[in-house]
Protein backbone atom coordinates (compact mmCIF):
# COMPACT_ATOMS: atom_id res chain seq x y z
CA UNK A 1 0.00 0.00 0.00
CA UNK A 2 0.98 3.23 -1.06
CA UNK A 3 1.76 6.26 2.08
CA UNK A 4 -0.77 9.27 1.63
CA UNK A 5 2.00 11.38 0.44
CA UNK A 6 3.13 8.53 -2.47
CA UNK A 7 -0.32 8.45 -3.80
CA UNK A 8 -0.82 12.16 -3.97
CA UNK A 9 2.36 12.69 -5.58
CA UNK A 10 2.24 9.55 -7.98
CA UNK A 11 -1.43 11.10 -8.78
CA UNK A 12 0.31 14.58 -9.76
CA UNK A 13 3.09 13.15 -12.00
CA UNK A 14 0.30 10.65 -13.63
CA UNK A 15 1.53 7.82 -12.35
CA UNK A 16 -0.47 4.46 -11.10
CA UNK A 17 -1.86 4.56 -7.90
CA UNK A 18 -3.28 1.73 -5.61
CA UNK A 19 -6.48 4.15 -5.07
CA UNK A 20 -7.50 7.39 -5.73
CA UNK A 21 -6.59 9.45 -3.50
CA UNK A 22 -9.07 11.35 -1.31
CA UNK A 23 -9.27 14.89 -0.08
CA UNK A 24 -10.97 17.11 2.57
CA UNK A 25 -10.44 20.19 1.22
CA UNK A 26 -9.51 22.98 3.71
CA UNK A 27 -10.67 20.09 6.84
CA UNK A 28 -7.17 18.57 7.01
CA UNK A 29 -6.80 17.42 10.39
CA UNK A 30 -3.54 19.61 11.59
CA UNK A 31 -4.84 23.26 11.13
CA UNK A 32 -8.25 22.78 13.06
CA UNK A 33 -7.18 23.21 17.19
CA UNK A 34 -10.16 21.97 19.17
CA UNK A 35 -8.45 23.07 22.36
CA UNK A 36 -7.63 26.87 21.59
CA UNK A 37 -9.56 29.44 23.29
CA UNK A 38 -10.24 31.87 20.30
CA UNK A 39 -13.82 32.70 20.87
CA UNK A 40 -14.05 32.51 16.93
CA UNK A 41 -12.65 29.27 16.86
CA UNK A 42 -15.24 27.00 15.70
CA UNK A 43 -13.76 23.70 15.77
CA UNK A 44 -13.63 23.96 19.60
CA UNK A 45 -17.46 22.73 19.26
CA UNK A 46 -17.51 18.64 20.17
CA UNK A 47 -19.39 17.99 17.04
CA UNK A 48 -16.37 19.05 14.96
CA UNK A 49 -13.90 16.35 16.45
CA UNK A 50 -14.81 13.20 14.75
CA UNK A 51 -14.35 15.63 10.98
CA UNK A 52 -11.14 16.29 12.43
CA UNK A 53 -10.10 12.88 13.30
CA UNK A 54 -11.19 11.40 10.05
CA UNK A 55 -9.50 14.20 8.12
CA UNK A 56 -6.53 13.74 9.81
CA UNK A 57 -6.11 9.60 10.44
CA UNK A 58 -7.81 8.77 6.81
CA UNK A 59 -7.53 11.47 3.89
CA UNK A 60 -4.87 12.06 1.60
CA UNK A 61 -4.32 15.44 3.27
CA UNK A 62 -3.20 18.58 1.36
CA UNK A 63 -2.60 21.51 3.33
CA UNK A 64 -2.93 24.90 1.91
CA UNK A 65 -0.28 27.44 3.28
CA UNK A 66 0.87 30.94 1.82
CA UNK A 67 4.22 32.03 1.78
CA UNK A 68 3.79 36.21 2.67
CA UNK A 69 2.61 36.88 6.26
CA UNK A 70 0.79 39.93 4.82
CA UNK A 71 -1.34 40.79 1.82
CA UNK A 72 0.71 43.29 -0.80
CA UNK A 73 -2.03 46.11 1.00
CA UNK A 74 -0.93 45.43 4.26
CA UNK A 75 2.25 48.99 3.21
CA UNK A 76 -0.06 51.33 2.65
CA UNK A 77 -3.47 50.34 4.51
CA UNK A 78 -4.35 51.87 8.13
CA UNK A 79 -6.27 48.89 10.27
CA UNK A 80 -8.78 49.44 12.83
CA UNK A 81 -10.64 46.65 14.46
CA UNK A 82 -13.52 46.81 17.01
CA UNK A 83 -16.11 44.44 18.77
CA UNK A 84 -19.35 44.50 19.31
CA UNK A 85 -22.17 42.31 20.08
CA UNK A 86 -19.45 39.26 20.11
CA UNK A 87 -18.38 40.41 16.32
CA UNK A 88 -15.56 41.43 15.32
CA UNK A 89 -15.65 44.16 12.60
CA UNK A 90 -12.51 45.76 10.62
CA UNK A 91 -11.90 48.94 8.67
CA UNK A 92 -9.15 49.40 6.50
CA UNK A 93 -8.52 52.79 4.81
CA UNK A 94 -6.39 54.15 2.54
CA UNK A 95 -5.04 57.60 1.87
CA UNK A 96 -4.37 58.68 -1.61
CA UNK A 97 -3.65 62.45 -1.92
CA UNK A 98 -6.94 64.11 -0.11
CA UNK A 99 -8.63 61.23 -0.43
CA UNK A 100 -9.85 58.39 1.90
CA UNK A 101 -10.72 54.62 0.70
CA UNK A 102 -12.25 52.42 3.05
CA UNK A 103 -13.46 49.34 3.48
CA UNK A 104 -15.07 46.88 6.22
CA UNK A 105 -15.56 43.20 7.62
CA UNK A 106 -17.21 41.80 10.12
CA UNK A 107 -16.26 38.04 11.29
CA UNK A 108 -19.13 36.22 13.70
CA UNK A 109 -18.40 34.00 16.32
CA UNK A 110 -20.13 31.06 14.81
CA UNK A 111 -19.25 31.50 11.15
CA UNK A 112 -15.68 30.36 9.94
CA UNK A 113 -15.68 33.27 7.33
CA UNK A 114 -15.18 36.63 7.05
CA UNK A 115 -18.10 39.05 5.37
CA UNK A 116 -17.21 41.92 3.04
CA UNK A 117 -20.13 44.26 4.19
CA UNK A 118 -18.03 47.08 2.41
CA UNK A 119 -15.68 47.11 -0.44
CA UNK A 120 -12.80 49.51 -0.93
CA UNK A 121 -13.49 50.42 -4.65
CA UNK A 122 -16.61 51.93 -5.16
CA UNK A 123 -16.37 53.62 -8.60
CA UNK A 124 -14.17 54.24 -11.33
CA UNK A 125 -13.16 57.42 -9.98
CA UNK A 126 -11.83 55.22 -6.59
CA UNK A 127 -10.07 52.84 -8.81
CA UNK A 128 -7.92 55.83 -10.62
CA UNK A 129 -6.93 56.74 -7.20
CA UNK A 130 -5.90 53.42 -6.06
CA UNK A 131 -3.66 53.42 -9.49
CA UNK A 132 -1.89 55.79 -8.07
CA UNK A 133 -0.30 54.35 -5.39
CA UNK A 134 3.36 52.94 -5.14
CA UNK A 135 4.16 49.44 -6.13
CA UNK A 136 2.94 46.43 -3.93
CA UNK A 137 5.60 44.68 -2.26
CA UNK A 138 4.79 40.87 -1.54
CA UNK A 139 8.30 40.22 -0.65
CA UNK A 140 7.99 41.39 3.10
CA UNK A 141 7.83 39.03 5.96
CA UNK A 142 7.98 35.93 3.91
CA UNK A 143 7.88 32.40 6.17
CA UNK A 144 9.42 30.01 4.85
CA UNK A 145 10.14 27.87 7.83
CA UNK A 146 6.03 27.74 8.01
CA UNK A 147 6.42 25.38 5.02
CA UNK A 148 9.45 22.88 5.99
CA UNK A 149 7.57 22.84 9.50
CA UNK A 150 4.39 22.04 8.01
CA UNK A 151 5.61 19.18 5.89
CA UNK A 152 7.44 17.50 8.55
CA UNK A 153 4.49 17.73 10.65
CA UNK A 154 2.67 15.83 7.70
CA UNK A 155 5.55 13.37 7.27
CA UNK A 156 4.12 10.52 4.64
CA UNK A 157 0.60 11.66 5.17
CA UNK A 158 0.31 14.34 2.89
CA UNK A 159 1.64 17.41 1.06
CA UNK A 160 1.40 21.04 1.62
CA UNK A 161 -0.15 23.17 -1.59
CA UNK A 162 0.88 26.63 -2.08
CA UNK A 163 -2.23 28.95 -2.21
CA UNK A 164 -1.96 32.07 -4.62
CA UNK A 165 -4.86 34.57 -5.33
CA UNK A 166 -3.74 35.62 -9.25
CA UNK A 167 -4.23 39.08 -10.53
CA UNK A 168 -8.15 38.60 -11.17
CA UNK A 169 -8.83 37.90 -7.25
CA UNK A 170 -7.14 40.66 -6.37
CA UNK A 171 -8.59 43.14 -8.49
CA UNK A 172 -12.17 41.85 -8.32
CA UNK A 173 -12.35 41.76 -4.99
CA UNK A 174 -11.50 45.56 -4.00
CA UNK A 175 -15.13 46.25 -5.71
CA UNK A 176 -18.71 44.82 -5.43
CA UNK A 177 -19.87 41.98 -7.49
CA UNK A 178 -22.14 44.54 -9.71
CA UNK A 179 -19.36 47.34 -9.48
CA UNK A 180 -16.36 44.86 -10.56
CA UNK A 181 -18.46 43.29 -13.72
CA UNK A 182 -19.46 47.05 -14.98
CA UNK A 183 -16.07 48.38 -15.13
CA UNK A 184 -14.76 45.06 -16.75
CA UNK A 185 -16.88 45.55 -19.27
CA UNK A 186 -16.67 49.16 -19.77
CA UNK A 187 -13.39 50.24 -18.85
CA UNK A 188 -11.01 47.43 -20.40
CA UNK A 189 -8.09 49.68 -20.42
CA UNK A 190 -8.60 51.11 -16.94
CA UNK A 191 -8.85 47.17 -15.73
CA UNK A 192 -5.85 46.22 -17.62
CA UNK A 193 -3.70 48.78 -15.20
CA UNK A 194 -4.85 47.28 -11.98
CA UNK A 195 -4.45 43.75 -13.03
CA UNK A 196 -1.00 44.83 -14.10
CA UNK A 197 -0.79 46.32 -10.81
CA UNK A 198 -0.86 43.15 -9.20
CA UNK A 199 0.79 40.98 -11.83
CA UNK A 200 3.91 42.51 -11.66
CA UNK A 201 4.41 41.89 -7.65
CA UNK A 202 2.77 38.33 -7.94
CA UNK A 203 4.98 37.39 -10.49
CA UNK A 204 8.44 38.03 -8.55
CA UNK A 205 6.40 35.96 -5.31
CA UNK A 206 6.20 33.32 -7.98
CA UNK A 207 9.41 33.35 -9.15
CA UNK A 208 10.72 33.30 -5.44
CA UNK A 209 8.81 31.01 -3.78
CA UNK A 210 8.80 28.36 -6.56
CA UNK A 211 12.56 28.08 -6.63
CA UNK A 212 12.27 27.75 -3.15
CA UNK A 213 10.06 25.60 -2.85
CA UNK A 214 10.00 23.31 -6.31
CA UNK A 215 8.08 20.68 -6.73
CA UNK A 216 4.93 21.59 -4.81
CA UNK A 217 1.15 21.53 -5.50
CA UNK A 218 -0.08 25.19 -5.80
CA UNK A 219 -3.39 26.16 -6.43
CA UNK A 220 -4.52 29.51 -8.21
CA UNK A 221 -7.88 30.62 -7.42
CA UNK A 222 -9.71 33.76 -8.71
CA UNK A 223 -10.52 32.60 -12.51
CA UNK A 224 -13.46 32.47 -11.72
CA UNK A 225 -14.33 35.79 -11.81
CA UNK A 226 -14.28 35.72 -15.63
CA UNK A 227 -16.99 33.16 -15.88
CA UNK A 228 -20.30 33.50 -16.68
CA UNK A 229 -22.67 34.68 -15.04
CA UNK A 230 -20.57 37.14 -13.87
CA UNK A 231 -18.44 37.73 -17.22
CA UNK A 232 -18.88 36.54 -20.82
CA UNK A 233 -16.35 33.92 -22.14
CA UNK A 234 -14.55 36.27 -23.88
CA UNK A 235 -13.34 38.03 -21.09
CA UNK A 236 -11.28 35.18 -19.93
CA UNK A 237 -8.71 35.43 -22.27
CA UNK A 238 -8.47 39.21 -21.10
CA UNK A 239 -8.17 38.90 -17.51
CA UNK A 240 -7.31 35.18 -17.02
CA UNK A 241 -5.00 33.51 -19.34
CA UNK A 242 -2.84 36.21 -20.36
CA UNK A 243 -2.05 36.72 -16.42
CA UNK A 244 -2.06 33.57 -15.07
CA UNK A 245 -0.07 31.55 -17.74
CA UNK A 246 3.28 33.74 -16.78
CA UNK A 247 2.22 32.23 -13.09
CA UNK A 248 1.69 28.41 -14.20
CA UNK A 249 4.68 28.47 -16.29
CA UNK A 250 7.02 29.47 -13.37
CA UNK A 251 5.71 27.20 -11.14
CA UNK A 252 6.14 24.21 -14.09
CA UNK A 253 9.57 25.54 -14.62
CA UNK A 254 10.41 24.44 -11.10
CA UNK A 255 9.06 21.15 -11.43
CA UNK A 256 5.89 22.42 -9.82
CA UNK A 257 2.20 21.42 -10.26
CA UNK A 258 -0.21 24.45 -11.01
CA UNK A 259 -3.98 23.84 -10.14
CA UNK A 260 -6.67 25.97 -11.10
CA UNK A 261 -9.63 27.02 -8.72
CA UNK A 262 -12.66 28.08 -10.22
CA UNK A 263 -16.16 27.13 -9.27
CA UNK A 264 -19.44 27.04 -11.21
CA UNK A 265 -19.41 27.16 -14.79
CA UNK A 266 -17.08 25.30 -16.77
CA UNK A 267 -17.92 24.53 -20.41
CA UNK A 268 -17.33 28.36 -21.99
CA UNK A 269 -13.99 28.45 -20.56
CA UNK A 270 -13.18 24.67 -20.08
CA UNK A 271 -10.69 25.55 -23.01
CA UNK A 272 -9.37 28.80 -21.88
CA UNK A 273 -7.88 27.14 -18.62
CA UNK A 274 -6.02 24.63 -20.90
CA UNK A 275 -4.59 27.02 -22.78
CA UNK A 276 -2.61 28.15 -19.42
CA UNK A 277 -0.69 25.37 -19.12
CA UNK A 278 -2.16 24.18 -15.84
CA UNK A 279 -1.70 20.54 -14.75
CA UNK A 280 -4.59 20.17 -12.40
CA UNK A 281 -8.38 21.77 -11.60
CA UNK A 282 -10.92 21.53 -9.02
CA UNK A 283 -13.75 21.43 -8.20
CA UNK A 284 -15.37 20.89 -11.30
CA UNK A 285 -19.13 20.95 -9.29
CA UNK A 286 -21.46 19.35 -11.38
CA UNK A 287 -25.20 20.25 -12.18
CA UNK A 288 -26.61 22.46 -11.05
CA UNK A 289 -23.94 23.87 -9.48
CA UNK A 290 -22.21 23.43 -12.55
CA UNK A 291 -22.58 23.43 -16.09
CA UNK A 292 -20.39 19.85 -16.91
CA UNK A 293 -20.06 16.60 -15.08
CA UNK A 294 -16.99 15.14 -14.36
CA UNK A 295 -17.25 12.62 -17.05
CA UNK A 296 -17.02 15.40 -19.67
CA UNK A 297 -14.05 16.82 -18.53
CA UNK A 298 -12.37 13.50 -17.88
CA UNK A 299 -13.25 12.45 -21.15
CA UNK A 300 -11.82 15.93 -22.86
CA UNK A 301 -8.89 16.54 -20.99
CA UNK A 302 -8.44 13.97 -18.50
CA UNK A 303 -5.04 12.84 -20.43
CA UNK A 304 -3.76 16.47 -19.43
CA UNK A 305 -5.61 17.22 -16.09
CA UNK A 306 -5.62 15.99 -13.19
CA UNK A 307 -9.19 16.90 -11.82
CA UNK A 308 -10.03 17.11 -8.35
CA UNK A 309 -13.78 16.97 -7.09
CA UNK A 310 -16.49 16.56 -7.73
CA UNK A 311 -18.66 16.24 -4.49
CA UNK A 312 -21.22 19.48 -3.16
CA UNK A 313 -20.77 20.98 0.16
CA UNK A 314 -24.66 20.99 -0.12
CA UNK A 315 -25.02 17.43 -0.87
CA UNK A 316 -22.68 15.91 2.37
CA UNK A 317 -24.90 18.49 4.87
CA UNK A 318 -27.89 17.31 3.50
CA UNK A 319 -28.83 14.57 1.66
CA UNK A 320 -29.71 11.37 3.36
CA UNK A 321 -26.93 8.80 3.68
CA UNK A 322 -27.96 6.47 0.94
CA UNK A 323 -28.17 8.82 -1.74
CA UNK A 324 -24.84 10.77 -0.87
CA UNK A 325 -23.14 6.94 -1.43
CA UNK A 326 -24.86 7.12 -4.58
CA UNK A 327 -23.34 10.36 -5.65
CA UNK A 328 -19.80 9.25 -4.38
CA UNK A 329 -19.73 6.50 -6.16
CA UNK A 330 -20.75 8.33 -9.43
CA UNK A 331 -18.09 11.06 -8.90
CA UNK A 332 -15.23 8.24 -8.26
CA UNK A 333 -16.85 6.30 -11.51
CA UNK A 334 -16.63 9.56 -13.75
CA UNK A 335 -13.46 10.65 -12.38
CA UNK A 336 -11.36 7.42 -13.07
CA UNK A 337 -13.27 6.53 -16.21
CA UNK A 338 -10.77 6.06 -19.68
CA UNK A 339 -7.14 6.51 -19.25
CA UNK A 340 -6.52 9.59 -17.36
CA UNK A 341 -3.82 11.48 -15.80
CA UNK A 342 -5.15 11.17 -12.40
CA UNK A 343 -8.29 11.95 -9.96
CA UNK A 344 -8.63 13.44 -6.72
CA UNK A 345 -12.07 12.82 -4.55
CA UNK A 346 -12.74 16.48 -3.25
CA UNK A 347 -15.42 18.26 -1.88
CA UNK A 348 -16.11 22.33 -3.31
CA UNK A 349 -15.94 23.55 -0.07
CA UNK A 350 -15.97 22.70 3.80
CA UNK A 351 -18.94 23.25 6.45
CA UNK A 352 -17.75 26.74 8.30
CA UNK A 353 -20.48 26.70 11.36
CA UNK A 354 -19.72 25.96 14.61
CA UNK A 355 -21.51 22.69 15.00
CA UNK A 356 -21.26 20.01 12.62
CA UNK A 357 -24.53 17.69 11.82
CA UNK A 358 -24.83 13.91 12.72
CA UNK A 359 -25.79 13.41 9.26
CA UNK A 360 -22.90 15.96 7.82
CA UNK A 361 -20.43 13.43 10.14
CA UNK A 362 -22.32 10.20 8.46
CA UNK A 363 -21.66 11.42 4.96
CA UNK A 364 -17.65 12.03 5.28
CA UNK A 365 -17.43 8.93 6.88
CA UNK A 366 -19.09 6.86 3.88
CA UNK A 367 -16.75 9.11 1.34
CA UNK A 368 -13.93 7.37 3.30
CA UNK A 369 -15.41 3.34 3.77
CA UNK A 370 -16.33 3.36 -0.46
CA UNK A 371 -12.96 4.90 -1.05
CA UNK A 372 -10.95 2.27 1.13
CA UNK A 373 -13.00 -0.21 -0.46
CA UNK A 374 -12.02 0.10 -3.83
Amino acid sequence: MMSRRERLMSTLKGEPVDRPAVSFYEINGLDESPDHSDPFNVFSHPSWKPLVTLARDKTDRIVMRQVNKKSALSGVMSLKEYYENGSLFTINTIRVGSQILTSRSRRDPDVFTIWQTEHLLKNVDDLRAFLELPSFDMLRELDFDRIHETEKSLGDTGIVMLDLGDPLCNAASLFDMGTFTMIAMTEPALFHKLLEKFAEPIYKYVRLVSQHFPGRLWRIYGPEYASVPYLPPKYFDEYVVKYDSPIVNMIHKSGGFARVHSHGNLRDILDKIVSTGCMAIDPIEPPPHGDVTLEYVRKKYGSQLVLFGNLEITDIENLPNAQFEEKVKRSIEEGMSGNGRGFVLMQSASPYGRIVSENTIKNYESIIKIIECL
